[in-house]
Order: C-alpha cells, then structure tokens, then sequence
C-alpha cells in the first residue's frame, strides 16, 4: 500500500477559498465541524420515495466520524476529544451529517438542534439533506437560529444536475426539486453548500462541470466535491464486480476539480475537495483512501497550470439543460 503523505491546507487555500480558512478569516480562531449521528432515516430508505436508497449509498461512507453514542451531547463530547488532541481547536459547529437530517417533524428537529447549539463552544450548525426534505417550517427553524446569531449551513445532496444520472442512481429526486429548495433557502437569506460527485455512472468530467455550471447560474453559497465511491453493501458494488461500472482514476478526478474550482467564483467557499471512505467498506478506486495525497495532486496541477479559483469564472458559459 502506498503510504499517505502529509499536506498543509495553507498551500492550497492560497489558491482555492476554503471552509477551513474561511472560518479562521471570521472567527479569530480555528472551527471544526463535529459530525452527529442522531438516528435519521431517508425517504428513499423507507419506502415513501422508495427502498434501499441510492445505489452507491452505504452512509459509513460518507460520515465515518458519527459516532453512535447515545445522544447528541454524547457525540460531542466525543468529537471535542479527539479533535483537542489533533488540533486543539475549542470551537465548532455541529453537522448533522447521516442521512437525510431534516426529515422529521419540526419540533423533534428544534429539540435535537437545540442540545447542539446549547453547547457554549458551538458556533453554529451545519444540516445535511435532500433537495425534496426542507418544507418551509424547517427552512423557518434555521432561519430562527441564523437570527440568533447562530452560523447556518444548509448541505444539499445534489450530486448531479442530470435528471437522467439522479434516475440512474435511484437518487428518488430531480433538478427542479433542488432548484425550488435554493430558492426557498436564498429567500430566507440561507447559505447553501451543494454537493457534488464526480464520476457517476454514465457521466464524464464535463458532466460534472455542467453541474457545476447550472448550480453557479441559481446562486449557491458553498461547494463540496466528491469522488464516487464504491463500497460493500450497494447496488453499485453489484455493478462493479459485474463490470458495469468502472470507476475514474485519480488524476482524472483531479483534473476535474481544478476545472470545477477554476470555474467557480472566488467568494464561494469550498468545504471540501475530495473525500474518503472506511477502508474496511472501501472496493474501489483504492485511491479513495488517500485524502492527503489528492489534495496534494490537486494543489500541484493548480500550480503548474497556474490556476486559481475564478480565474476562469469571468463569463462563465450557459449550463445545457438536465436532459
């Protein structure tokens, strides 16, 4: 196995607007999310859009970090002791992360929020979910937090702007869906931070910069961009080992992000570039458990192409349509 190398984000934030740096600008001080677990389903998962959810969806491997103690308090706790030990931060903002984290109703989200944002050293929440899961009486509770003072995120999972790719991965939402959840988040001056896979089944590299494009033409706050990842227990394991589905290689995918980040606006932030799975979970591409090593090559092909992020934002052109 190759051996992980080590990286300083300050490099690469000199040439892509991070969240990491983007906190510290603000804050005085470093603020790291602590990922929660706190027991939601999806509606793909329970049979109210459909059942198994999407193909590639295994959810350790999107949120290895949720951990499962008994409580949101529980969790935080937890995640306070590992990252003083890693990087002495004493700020943070709590991401409900595991599944889709506003589907349930209202007053058990306020509740499950609230132990969060008692904690004095929470600055904020950040809120993974779909598109078709923010009814306006949840887009009303965060903008009652954002009102406290409180930093709000909402993290929509896109993935794709092609209808026929979200169809394809059983993803049970379309485009239009999202672009009514952006518009209700902006009218309540929400920030959004889309995401975004890269090598999905059927789409090329410039097909998640056409996503890219038609995310950027409705306005969006943040981004976060990830590898397609095949892991145990997934439909798309299934297609894999069959040989339906190969996945990209690495300096494919890098080449992909530093045109997506080259494309983009210098005042969206960036949460995050790349992203891991379990090891134990992890089928392919191996490279999907290198963090640093991608950074790494993304930073370097930035360099030498002599890239930043908006350099090639000026007149970006229009996004062809979904389908």
């Amino acid at each position: 196995m190759l051996r992980k190398t080590s990286f300083s984000t300050s490099i690469l934030s000199d040439r892509v607007n991070t969240f990491g740096q983007d906190l510290l600008r603000r804050y005085g001080q470093r603020v790291h999310k602590l990922a929660i677990n706190a027991g939601f389903t999806c509606p793909n998962r329970d049979g109210t859009k459909g059942r198994g959810g999407c193909t590639f969806c295994n959810n350790v491997s999107f949120s290895p970090n949720a951990r499962r103690e008994p409580d949101v308090l529980g969790q935080l706790q937890a995640g306070r002791e590992v990252l003083a030990r890693r990087t002495g931060a004493k700020k943070f903002l709590a991401y409900f992360q595991a599944y889709t984290n506003t589907y349930a109703d209202v007053n058990e989200l306020d509740r499950l929020y609230r132990q969060a944002l008692s904690q004095p050293d929470v600055v904020g929440l950040s809120v993974g979910t779909r598109p078709d899961c923010v009814p306006p009486a949840v887009l009303d509770l965060l903008r009652v937090y954002q009102d406290e003072g409180f930093e709000v995120w909402l993290e929509l999972g896109l993935q794709s702007a092609f209808d026929h790719t979200l169809e394809k991965v059983n993803r049970g939402h379309d485009f239009a869906e999202y672009r009514a959840a952006v518009t209700a988040a902006h009218a309540r001056d929400l920030s959004v931070c889309t995401h975004l896979i890269v090598g999905l089944p059927g789409e090329s590299p410039d097909d998640s910069l056409q996503s890219l494009f038609r995310v950027l033409e409705l306005g969006v706050e943040g981004l976060k961009i990830h590898p397609l990842h095949v892991v145990k227990g997934t439909l798309l394991a299934n297609q894999w080992r069959r040989g339906e589905y190969r996945p990209l290689e690495m300096m494919d995918y890098v080449e992909a992000v530093v045109q997506m980040v080259a494309h983009t606006p210098e005042d969206v932030v960036y949460h995050r570039l790349t992203g891991t799975a379990e090891q134990r979970i992890l089928l392919a591409p191996a490279w999907c458990n290198w963090k640093w090593r991608v950074l790494n090559a993304i930073t370097r092909r930035l360099e030498i192409l002599d890239l930043r992020q908006g350099m090639l934002a000026s007149g970006l052109p229009r996004a062809v349509n979904s389908d």
